[in-house]
């Protein structure tokens, strides 16, 4: 089993790979896929040198796939077969994805996956998020809330530390993992790192519906 971990930045996809290894499998690359045009991680708006500084501190290849923005649905699969194509001639066997519970998430990955030689793996899917939440956190994890939807989210968490305090501050419908795309985070140390990763928040813009803290 040679694995490739769908990589967000994000705590999800940081735990997947802490639980992977854990469990002895070996994830030999991180796939992430880039707004080619600002230079950041698609939807997380992470910067490319973080991106890249979380790949070194994990010890895991990254492999990014660079996509235009604004980016059409099949410009995206196109350059997702792509992807999967050359993971496959490089040897990997199955990508793994920090999904936790969304069926229709999951159902879409199965669906662009079959057929391909890559077997999708789902480490942490129906684990109970706000137990999942907490067990990250007392686990080591440390991240930052680097993007969130303002019509569910108060705008002053943009950039706060993802711990117990900021699950205390969520809305009562806010998922703890953000799982719905309530708020996204940019992971900067914990048990899958070799080492910290000092990071210091930047200019907070509102675009596209969503507010991005920047991340340096």
């Amino acid at each position: 089993m040679k694995v490739l971990l769908s990589w967000s930045s994000g705590k999800d996809s940081a735990w997947a790979l802490h639980v992977l290894r854990r469990e002895g499998v070996d994830v030999a690359g991180l796939l992430t896929s880039i707004n080619s045009d600002a230079g950041r991680v698609s939807m997380h708006g992470v910067r490319e040198s973080v991106l890249h500084a979380q790949a070194a501190a994990a010890g895991v290849p990254l492999r990014t796939i660079p996509l235009p923005w604004p980016c059409s649905n099949e410009i995206y699969e196109a350059q997702l077969r792509t992807a999967v194509t050359e993971a496959v001639a490089a040897g990997f066997t199955h990508t793994a994805f920090g999904d936790l519970f969304l069926e229709d998430v999951r159902r879409y990955r199965e669906d662009r996956l079959a057929g391909t030689g890559l077997t999708p793996l789902f480490p942490l899917w129906g684990r109970p998020t706000a137990t999942l939440a907490r067990e990250m956190i007392r686990g080591g994890l440390e991240a930052r809330v680097a993007c969130l939807d303002p019509r569910v989210c108060p705008r002053e968490l943009i950039g706060a530390r993802f711990d117990e305090a900021l699950l205390d501050r969520l809305p009562e419908a806010v998922d703890p993992c953000g799982e719905r795309g309530e708020f996204h985070t940019c992971v900067t140390a914990g048990p899958m790192f070799s080492s910290a990763i000092p990071v210091e928040c930047g200019e907070v813009v509102e675009r596209d519906g969503f507010v991005f803290g920047d991340l340096r």
